[in-house]
């Protein structure tokens, strides 16, 4: 049920920002047509005369009922003429609740919009749907047979799943952060009894009757923080607390287990993005995502990942299943294309050590990948034992005086941003502005403002960026703000006292649908916020996804018509300003319900969606919402402009017996 923002409120709250309005020639028709809008009336000369007298009985209704509502307010204020302060205080707001709800309700009868009928939930089998790349009316015990499944991405567009997924029987939510990253519900993640009787699990964490405890991850020999400190001397640094000074802030973590390398990295003002292949159950990406750190579902296998060339500062994979040497070392080539110039590939194998270079066979796969990393013009600094860490040359010439080995892409497949385009087997980025070594860039957390010199790479002033983050430093306080009466509505507040703030480690990610530059990513690092944040570039808009990676971020470019590739209940907040004008004006082939219904599905429990748009647009999208079953409350975002705000949490829908 739709209901507007009352608590703690007096009136609109103001959001300085700009963004593109809609085109004042962008009717109803277009909207409906896009599926961001629905039919007022439907045509038919024979039905003209009984709209007319049903519009003229509506109004005679709207006015009846207002005369009413402002009879009833006089009555009421006659009556507590004596009352004391603090009831006339309580009674006025209760009054003031009542009528701005009356009021919504004329106003959605008046425009035309229709309640919509709620959305039922879906079968038990779509607990853990993921689009895309499973199908729940396959067998559910193929799982079962030990014959492991490839599965890739593969989107169909069809009609909408029309149906909302709830979440296990036992479902619990997540443990506030940072104690969260060690401690998930057993329950809340899809684990079945034979990978635990199989030892796989629990010889990596302590099982408990309802937790999962990751403090004791032992995946490597001698825990996580000796391996880091480990790669960090085969490097040359003294110890992994020193990887920001070398350069190293962004961290791709292939087959990323429990996401526990990523985890200590964190706690050192490193970021670290865990890829893994789809899996039924056990997966590593949800259980990373439910200890609250960075991951997403994505293979090596045919595709190139949806990243730009030169973006990350690190790749790492620990056992993470890769036959580098297939395919004529093309899997190396897409390691090649996300590193930075001066970037670190760190491999750890068991095929690396010593004792299985007896073996024929991986002392044959050896001779191969090391033979083509260097012919990727990487060098090897150093091996111990099942570890090997290579680091990618800062310098183009090393290219043109080798002897054999991948040749330089052409114009044409020199994409900076491929999106899930076939691998190809020549090496990136060499033409590219950003190829910058990474021990030339500014240390974190100093990276995050570009100097004039890197933002000219992407065609921005100075100026302009700054005013960028102002903007954005005063939407999330105000964003803070809205929040604070609605999580703490149900708790007593004297007339007078201000709201509390939420607590700054209220969420632990956020999804920003349209990043952007990643000014709000920014700003709520700069507010202290304890949160990472997935940044989405929308294929349908401008790409400043480099810009994005290049300040430190972390993010993704993605059609929102298609499934993120993601579990569900995944994120805490999604935020998306600007993005029903964006994808409205590009005649979109998905409606705006398919779209809601993908946030639904990986947003969690009681968690935050915040929408940010044009007046008509955030109509549109309340209406929808009552589909969802979703709480939500608008208000005005500027007065001096036709934007507003819309706040929806979804509910903890519990799981019928």
């Amino acid at each position: 049920m739709s209901r507007p923002l009352y608590r703690g409120l007096s009136g609109g709250v103001r959001i300085n920002g700009s963004r593109d309005s809609l085109d004042e020639n962008y009717q109803a028709k277009d909207h409906s047509e896009n599926g961001f809008g629905h039919d007022a009336s439907s045509p038919g000369g024979a039905s003209r005369s009984r709209q007319t007298l049903n519009l003229l009985l509506l109004k005679l209704g709207v006015a009846f009922v207002i005369i009413l509502t402002l009879y009833g307010s006089l009555s009421w204020a006659i009556s507590i003429s004596n009352s004391s302060q603090e009831n006339i205080y309580h009674g006025y707001r209760r009054l003031q609740q009542q009528l701005i709800a009356e009021l919504s309700e004329i106003s959605e009868v008046s425009l035309g919009v229709s309640r919509l009928k709620e959305l039922e939930f879906c079968p038990p089998e779509y607990e853990n749907y993921v689009p895309c790349y499973y199908n729940v009316s396959e067998n559910l015990d193929s799982s079962d047979l030990g014959v492991p499944i490839e599965y890739e991405r593969k989107c169909v567009r069809e009609k909408d799943q029309g149906c909302l997924i709830l979440p296990p029987k036992n479902y619990r939510i997540p443990l506030r952060w940072p104690t969260g990253r060690d401690f998930i519900w057993k329950e809340n993640v899809k684990i079945t009894g034979q990978e635990f009787s199989s030892g796989s699990l629990t010889k990596r964490m302590m099982v408990e009757e309802e937790q999962i405890s990751f403090r004791s991850d032992s995946i490597m020999v001698d825990g996580v923080e000796d391996y880091s400190h480990q790669i960090a001397e085969m490097i040359g640094l003294r110890n992994e607390s020193n990887f920001n000074e070398a350069g190293i802030r962004t961290v791709l973590d292939i087959g990323c287990g429990f996401g526990s390398f990523g985890a200590h990295l964190f706690s050192r003002q490193l970021l670290t993005m865990c890829i893994a292949n789809y899996e039924p159950s056990g997966s590593q990406v949800q259980l990373t995502l439910e200890r609250g750190m960075p991951a997403m579902i994505g293979s090596f296998a045919s595709k190139q990942l949806p990243y730009p060339y030169l973006s990350f500062d690190m790749l790492h994979c620990a056992k993470c299943g890769i036959d580098w040497e297939k395919n004529d070392g093309i899997f190396l080539v897409e390691v090649d294309r996300l590193l930075r110039p001066g970037g670190y590939f760190v491999w750890t194998s068991i095929t690396n050590a010593h004792r299985s270079r007896r073996n024929k066979d991986d002392q044959k796969k050896w001779t191969l990948i090391r033979d083509f990393a260097e012919n990727l013009c990487w060098d090897m600094l150093s091996q111990q034992d099942e570890t090997v860490v290579w680091r990618k040359t800062s310098k183009k010439k090393c290219y043109s005086t080798r002897k054999s080995g991948p040749e330089i892409c052409g114009k044409s497949r020199d994409t900076e941003s491929p999106y899930y385009q076939t691998l190809h087997p020549c090496i990136a980025g060499t033409r590219s502005r950003r190829w910058i070594p990474i021990e030339d860039r500014t240390p974190w957390p100093s990276r995050a403002n570009l100097n004039s010199t890197e933002l000219d790479i992407y065609g921005l002033q100075s100026d302009d960026f700054a005013e960028d983050a102002l903007n954005w430093n005063s939407v999330v306080r105000n964003y803070w703000s809205l929040l604070s009466p609605l999580i703490f509505s149900d708790h007593p507040k004297r007339p007078g006292d201000e709201d509390p703030s939420p607590p700054f480690n209220m969420l632990r990610n956020v999804l920003d649908m349209n990043a952007r530059l990643g000014g709000f990513n920014a700003a709520l690092l700069d507010a202290g916020k304890s949160v990472w944040v997935m940044n989405v570039v929308p294929t349908s808009g401008p790409n400043y996804l480099p810009l994005i990676l290049d300040r430190g971020f972390i993010g993704v470019q993605h059609d929102w018509c298609d499934a993120f590739p993601s579990y569900p209940r995944t994120y805490d907040m999604v935020h998306a300003d600007g993005l029903l004008s964006l994808e409205a004006h590009q005649q979109h082939k998905c409606s705006l319900l398919s779209i809601f219904l993908e946030i639904d599905r990986i947003l969690r429990p009681e968690g935050w969606v915040i929408f940010h748009d044009t007046a008509p647009l955030i109509e549109t999208a309340r209406s929808v919402t009552t589909q969802l079953k979703w709480d939500t409350r608008m208000m005005d975002a500027d007065s001096s402009s036709d934007e507003k705000i819309l706040i929806c949490q979804k509910p903890f829908f519990r799981k019928q017996l």
